[in-house]
């Protein structure tokens, strides 16, 4: 269901903006919040489940497992980040139909080697561009249904250059992706050049105090990008909430004076949806 109501929304005026959940809990968060659509970050899959940085270690098992998960949790789209498909072509085929069966409603592919890094780290290294050609044309074999989106993301203006990241963009374009995610302009002049070279619907990724200057979805939307997404926010928001209420138990002994920042048990009750689960059982009953 998903899947489709992203294919509408595609279609439909107006920008995009995706918030980027960790986990299922706070997808729904992002639901609950009005969003209408989730991205699911590697970056923050991999805080969560591994408690390791976004370096490639996470397994196509365990990201698929954790965007199934999250995509059971609500009922708007969730765009998920695939990584560099975890393989070749026929890695890419089944990544693609893992991510599908999941409910997951797109799947973003990026150009980086095996293992990769997150996009706004250094040190990054790509296949080719006939390689990640081959692999969005895979992609878009494996899936199932139209309404399954492709997003082919480019990490290569910060290896090889704007030009050449360019040129990526417009071959996976060419190649049948029906998003392109080309990662970290690092000015205005290159995020609008972007969008008046692509005709494709893009997407622009917003990470605070990372390589691309932080605009508002209004500032994106007028340059002609479709969809904008906030990888970490939550996670770097959720991080320090977390940090302060450890140093505030650490230091006196008690959560007490850290109450007004957290939700009260009653609010989490409600949140969580506990008495409308309560009701589903008691009509079986």
């Amino acid at each position: 269901m998903g899947q489709v109501k992203l294919r509408e929304l595609l279609k439909r005026p107006g920008i995009i903006r995706a918030p980027g959940a960790f986990d299922a809990w706070s997808a729904r968060l992002v639901e609950k919040a009005g969003f209408p659509a989730v991205y699911m970050t590697g970056y923050g899959a991999s805080v969560s489940v591994i408690g390791q940085p976004d370096i490639g270690l996470m397994s196509l098992t365990e990201m698929a497992t954790h965007a199934r998960n999250m995509a059971a949790a609500i009922n708007i789209p969730l765009i998920a980040d695939g990584d560099n498909g975890y393989g070749g072509v026929l890695n890419v085929i089944r990544t693609v139909r893992e991510y599908e069966r999941g409910g997951v409603a797109a799947i973003q592919l990026e150009d980086q080697v095996f293992p990769k890094r997150c996009g706004h780290m250094e040190g990054k290294e790509l296949v080719t561009k006939h390689e990640m050609v081959a692999k969005v044309k895979a992609a878009v074999y494996a899936r199932r249904s139209e309404d399954f989106v492709i997003i082919a993301r480019t990490d290569a203006r910060a290896v090889n250059g704007f030009d050449d990241a360019m040129e990526r963009a417009l071959a996976y374009a060419e190649a049948g992706a029906d998003v392109i995610f080309f990662e970290a302009p690092q000015t205005v002049e290159e995020l609008k050049k972007v969008a008046e070279s692509i005709d494709k619907p893009l997407l622009a990724n917003m990470v605070e105090k990372g390589k691309t200057p932080f605009l508002t979805s209004a500032e994106l939307e007028q340059m002609g990008y479709k969809i904008v997404i906030y990888p970490a926010s939550m996670l770097y928001a959720a991080t320090r909430s977390m940090m302060n209420l450890l140093q505030c138990l650490r230091e006196t002994d008690s959560t007490e004076a850290f109450q007004s920042n957290m939700v009260s048990f009653p609010e989490f009750y409600e949140l969580v949806g506990v008495e409308a689960l309560r009701s589903l059982e008691k009509s079986f009953l």
